[in-house]
């Protein structure tokens, strides 16, 4: 009703990118790339800074191009190279590193979260998108939580439109201090987690 673009905004840039944009480097792991939104917002807000991005993200389905092709993210962007960028996001090969701009590097990892070495106190920031606890109940297992905070450096940050208490309470479990933040519109509250 409000909007993927709105709500990642939201969530994933104002709730996480813009508390981390003061480092020289940011590196960014995504739990399900899926549309490639989540990068290419963090690309469009960065691109002119000096801040490196790091990005990495796991998807174990990855979209199929004639699927992407109809995504309309990008038809009121008049920057051409932005829409040129997100095609891009869905063609660089899997599994490869790849310098896509000046300050941007991405990996997308075509595998499950559960099945993801990660690497220890590595990154900065986590953007957990997976579907809802609802639909996908395997991504918010304690496991999985975890996993992606042992992956955080100390201070590191994971954003997540999920609110569920349950999910709350293994965020604490891991030893995340936990901040219910006013969610997108639409949505009453969002998640954020500090390691």
């Amino acid at each position: 009703m409000h909007g993927a673009l709105r709500e990642s905004e939201h969530v994933f840039i104002q709730a996480g990118l813009e508390r981390m944009l003061e480092k020289p480097v940011v590196r960014i792991f995504e739990v399900g790339f899926g549309t490639g939104l989540n990068a290419w917002l963090t690309y469009k807000r960065v691109k002119e800074l000096d801040t490196q991005i790091i990005y990495h993200s796991v998807e174990p389905f990855p979209l199929p191009e004639e699927i992407v092709e109809k995504l309309n993210y990008i038809q009121q962007e008049e920057d051409q190279s932005l829409k040129d960028f997100f095609l891009t996001l869905h063609r660089t090969p899997w599994n490869e590193e790849a310098a896509l701009h000046k300050n941007f590097t991405f990996k997308k990892i075509e595998q499950r979260l559960e099945d993801y070495e990660a690497p220890k106190d590595f990154f900065d920031i986590i953007y957990y998108d997976a579907f809802a606890p609802s639909k996908q109940a395997e991504m918010w297992l304690p496991e999985n939580i975890e996993k992606v905070h042992t992956s955080l450096t100390q201070g590191g940050i994971l954003v997540t439109y999920c609110a569920r208490g349950q999910f709350k309470r293994d965020l604490k479990a891991q030893g995340f201090t936990v901040e219910t933040l006013l969610g997108p519109p639409g949505k009453k509250e969002m998640t954020r987690g500090t390691k």
